[in-house]
């Protein structure tokens, strides 16, 4: 079964590849060019694996769809549903490219890597579960075989070419997971229970997935930062990879200097992080407004490709 899927240009997909963070423990970035996007994505009570490819059109993106299964009109409508927010093709950036084109540190940047879309995964389960697991575990590809672990031991198994894929659990496959069990995945006692009790949050109706997503981001941090085991940074980090272009960055001053995301920014601008006044920060970034998310993943493509250049 074959269909496309057209994206708000502009959108050069390849640009993605670069970052690693984007994809998953089956995925090798250098190959999807040739061979395409393959992952499982969920439709109603069981899961499918598809091949994504796209047209290279940069002006007229256009994403092919490819799956072994029969899907009915409903399903393929729900399996385009994770597609659209996992590839960004709603996300439209023709406003930040006009509003923040002569920004001086942003301008040249949106030029550079004009085109890039930030890829996230099918919803806000699957990221949370992702970054809960990968947090604080700095040799990533390590970290994303035990993401891809806990996909085994509590997701579906399908089959792709001849070849077994494991799909993200739902939060009802871990309502009844045992967190010491999860050691034998690589995981602590404690990131276990953070997972599992996620779950029980989003099955109880206690977190709505459809309401985050629709959240403003100030309500969307304070939701989720109330959630055991999701920081102040994984609330930021999940709030940018939603199916929204909008977001903000909370200071963070930790004895007297100015941490994450917006210490970042600040030095990125010239300014001194540890003496900048909220003011002043809102008028750094004034050309970002309302493409916050966005923005921020420009300046960590460029920054990216910028230390594999140094190295």
């Amino acid at each position: 079964m074959i269909w496309k899927l057209r994206s708000v240009p502009p959108h050069d997909f390849y640009l993605s590849l670069d970052i690693n963070e984007y994809f998953d423990h089956e995925h090798q970035p250098e190959l999807i060019f040739d061979q395409g996007f393959t992952r499982p994505i969920p439709v109603g009570d069981h899961d499918v694996v598809v091949t994504v490819h796209f047209n290279g059109d940069v002006e007229q993106p256009e994403f092919s769809v490819t799956t072994t299964e029969s899907l009915s009109e409903s399903e393929r409508e729900v399996a385009d549903r994770s597609l659209r927010r996992i590839l960004g093709l709603d996300l439209d950036l023709r406003p930040l490219y006009d509003q923040a084109g002569d920004d001086v540190v942003l301008g040249p940047i949106l030029k550079e890597y004009y085109g890039h879309k930030r890829v996230s995964r099918a919803n806000f389960y699957e990221d949370a579960t992702n970054r809960i697991i990968q947090t604080q575990i700095s040799h990533k590809p390590t970290a994303r075989k035990m993401v891809y672990n806990v996909r085994e031991a509590y997701g579906a198994r399908l089959m792709h070419q001849g070849q077994p894929i494991a799909a993200w659990p739902r939060p009802k496959d871990l309502i009844g997971a045992d967190p010491v069990k999860m050691k034998q995945y690589g995981l602590s006692e404690r990131k276990g229970e953070y997972i599992v009790g996620l779950a029980h949050e989003i099955v109880s109706g206690n977190l709505d997935l459809d309401r985050l997503e629709a959240m403003v981001p100030v309500d969307f941090y304070d939701t989720v930062t109330n959630i055991r085991g999701i920081g102040p940074t994984t609330a930021q980090d999940l709030m940018h990879y939603r199916n929204r272009t909008d977001g903000f960055f909370p200071s963070k001053m930790d004895k007297g200097e100015e941490r994450g995301l917006r210490r970042w920014i600040i030095l990125s601008y010239g300014g001194d992080p540890n003496h900048t006044s909220e003011a002043d920060f809102q008028d750094m970034i004034c050309n970002w407004k309302g493409y916050e998310a966005s923005a921020i993943e420009f300046m960590f493509l460029n920054w990216v490709v910028s230390e594999r250049r140094r190295t």
